[in-house]
């Protein structure tokens, strides 16, 4: 279909997804990080996979897979990855945040901005709703800690933040036109030299058990396994603070969820 049209002289946009091989590189001409152009006309060839290419037109680096792949796209449709990430929280997920009134828990989006969140995540992220939009960035939070601050000495910590970041650089590859991560990076990257160090390191985003150590100014010392668990149909995380049934924290979370608390669930 793809190889009839462009023979045809039709107008198509190809999406190019990689595992690209040597030849497929010598065709291309980086624009950005992750955004490439592919030049020129014939064919390129690459584990059996034929993509006739008529024109210079951009296509963007979408995945990682063991051959390049062409998807057929009508001229002049909406480039998906231009949409950004999704901010709207599924009714479901709204729904669990409720039932969940002994475990803190809150959701970010691609980005790591905060979407929404439940009652007792506010005793743990503070009053939200008293937050702007464009400051509920977990990341930048982060990396707005001084150098000085002992959660930088923590292990888990950084294991978390090294997640995260490799989380947003992954999230940068898959909406090159979102300006919103853009900025978020270019920002991060002129403030922060060690979340620059960790951008540059290029690590891979995997999840590892995170176990967090707090000292809560009314709850006293507590200990809870972080848990991101991931909404792959809006590339959201659901993020809980999970503590053993029958152990001191989990008394904690209890007795943090009877108090009254001036903010409502949120997002």
């Amino acid at each position: 279909m793809l190889s009839a049209a462009l023979d045809a002289g039709y107008g198509t946009d190809v999406i190019v997804h990689s595992g690209l091989s040597g030849s497929v590189m010598d065709a291309m001409e980086p624009t950005s990080l992750d955004t490439f152009t592919i030049r020129a006309a014939g064919a390129l060839r690459s584990s059996g996979s034929i993509a006739l290419v008529t024109r210079t037109t951009p296509y963007t680096l979408v995945s990682n897979t063991s051959r390049t792949v062409a998807t057929e796209v009508p001229l002049g449709s909406p480039d998906p990855s231009a949409a950004g990430p999704s901010r709207e929280v599924p009714p479901a997920v709204r729904y669990l945040l409720d039932t969940l009134t002994q475990t803190p828990a809150y959701v970010v989006d691609a980005k790591y901005d905060v979407l929404a969140w439940n009652r007792l995540a506010t005793h743990f992220v503070g009053d939200l709703s008293a937050v702007s939009d464009d400051d509920r960035n977990m990341i930048r939070w982060i990396f707005r800690q001084p150098a000085t601050d002992v959660h930088w000495s923590d292990p888990d910590t950084l294991g978390f933040t090294r997640s995260s970041v490799a989380d947003l650089r992954a999230a940068y590859a898959r909406y090159p036109g979102d300006p919103g991560i853009a900025s978020l990076v270019t920002e991060l990257l002129g403030t922060s030299p060690r979340f620059a160090d960790m951008w540059a390191a290029h690590e891979v985003e995997v999840r590892r058990r995170i176990v967090k150590r707090v000292v809560h100014p009314d709850a006293g010392p507590l200990e809870f396994e972080c848990q991101v668990l991931h909404v792959s149909d809006t590339d959201q995380r659901l993020v809980l603070y999970c503590a053993p049934p029958g152990s001191p924290t989990a008394a904690a979370f209890a007795d943090l969820g009877l108090r009254s608390h001036p903010v409502p669930s949120g997002g």
